[in-house]
């Protein structure tokens, strides 16, 4: 069934943060190019920015980021937990009736997803964003949830294997630093 975006999504949902709370914050730094999970993040006091929690994807507006494949999927949360990051997010919150959460994220980093919004950019050179209505507007063809989950099953699994070697690769690089530090501060050098 063909559909509009802006009739399956919440953009920029409305949460309540306090200003002065403290709460974390996924700043534009901790959502790496062209991968689901978000690689860090904050605890710092709400001053102000995007609202999000867990199931929301963060889709950057600004250029470089777009362009460069900053989108992720917000899956570190605690329960009920609303988090905070840059006013150069577009927050986008899946109707479960009619999208699964998943099924968004890996849309919105779909070539013709990101070709549209690209697209769409206006301003300043070096300080282009996209606009709220090519997001909103934008045409699919929506499968049917359980097609949905399908999909995002077997394409989760592949992100699942990238994530965890990420983590494999962060370790053992962890672990030749660690070694190579032994080495130096013990100073045990063999001569060859």
């Amino acid at each position: 069934m063909k559909v509009k975006l802006g009739d399956v999504i919440q953009l920029n949902p409305s949460e309540k943060l306090p200003k002065g709370e403290r709460a974390r914050k996924i700043a534009m730094d901790n959502v790496d190019t062209y991968a689901r999970e978000i690689s860090g993040f904050d605890f710092d006091e709400y001053k102000g920015g995007t609202k999000f929690r867990n199931e929301d994807t963060l889709l950057a507006r600004i250029t470089p980021c777009l362009e460069n494949g900053k989108t992720a999927y917000v899956n570190i949360l605690e329960k009920d937990e609303v988090a905070f990051g840059s006013t150069e997010y577009f927050v986008l919150r899946a109707n479960k009736e009619l999208i699964n959460p998943l099924y968004l994220y890996y849309l919105s980093v779909s070539s013709d997803f990101r070709t549209v919004a690209i697209k769409s950019m206006t301003g300043t050179s070096g300080r282009q964003r996209v606009q709220k209505e090519a997001i909103l507007n934008y045409e699919f063809d929506l499968p049917s949830l359980k097609e949905q989950e399908r999909i995002v099953s077997r394409i989760g699994c592949l992100d699942d294997k990238k994530a965890l070697n990420d983590r494999i690769n962060d370790n053992l690089d962890l672990l030749l630093t660690t070694i190579f530090e032994n080495k130096i501060n013990n100073k045990n050098f063999t001569k060859a």
